[in-house]
């Protein structure tokens, strides 16, 4: 049996970039998949592939920086599957620039969707998973979360926040069988990094002891390996996936 046959995970944005990585990943271990996207075609599409794939599948629509969004997300989940055992942070934003010329609204925006945002779901999940006394939450961070990086002060410290929400929710809910962990990727290659001038990619792997960029499978695979039962005594922990960027 496949280590994740009959859990049911929601992942935030997991329609695309190294949130559909994971989807694909949680699947490939048995599990029900809630795909969230702020965009309803966007989420309806990735679905639409997972189902031709016997993917057993839902799409949902939602701004997680909006705690009626994420209530409503996890009452959709219950009422489809009657359960959920996985929640998955990955949806998040960068509005990249020097502090001296970062606006309140750049700020606002990253915090509301990195850090906000991964509050919003964890609470709204974690009532299903208290009454289950089971559940697995990953937050997907950052190395700039534990580093800092120049031009990135409000997605840095969103992702800084993430870590502290996952080592204090670890705490809080580890009686109840509540594992919560983080996971810190590097300069993994996405639509996202792809955009970077080649002058910022070229520093990145010159920093990187393998010499490459990741891959989003590369995330997947130690987010999988965070829901399932191989991790049942592994809580509050970060874990970077950066190719030897931060040691």
């Amino acid at each position: 049996m496949s280590q994740l046959e009959n859990r049911v995970a929601l992942v935030t944005g997991g329609a695309r970039g190294i949130g559909r990585a994971i989807c694909e990943r949680l699947a490939k271990e048995g599990a029900k998949l809630a795909v969230v996207d702020i965009m309803q075609e966007t989420a309806d599409k990735t679905v639409a592939e997972f189902v031709a794939q016997g993917i057993d599948a839902i799409a949902i629509a939602a701004n997680v920086a909006k705690a009626e969004d994420a209530d409503a997300a996890v009452k959709t989940v219950i009422e489809k599957y009657g359960r959920l055992d996985i929640l998955v942070n990955c949806a998040g934003i960068t509005k990249d620039n020097l502090l001296m010329r970062m606006s309140e609204a750049d700020w606002d925006a990253v915090i509301a969707v990195n850090l906000k945002g991964t509050f919003n779901f964890t609470k709204a999940a974690i009532r299903p998973m208290m009454k289950a006394r089971y559940g697995k939450i990953v937050n997907i961070s950052s190395v700039v979360g534990r580093a800092g990086n120049a031009g990135q002060v409000n997605y840095s410290a969103s992702k800084a926040g993430v870590i502290g929400i996952t080592k204090s929710v670890a705490k809080e809910l580890g009686s109840r069988n509540i594992m919560v962990n983080a996971v810190a990727p590097g300069y993994i290659m996405t639509d996202m990094t792809e955009n970077l001038p080649d002058e910022a990619k070229k520093l990145f792997l010159d920093l990187i002891p393998l010499k490459r960029g990741g891959k989003p499978a590369d995330v997947a695979n130690v987010v999988a390996f965070l829901c399932g039962p191989d991790s049942d005594y592994v809580t509050g922990q970060v874990i970077n996936v950066c190719g030897g960027f931060l040691m």
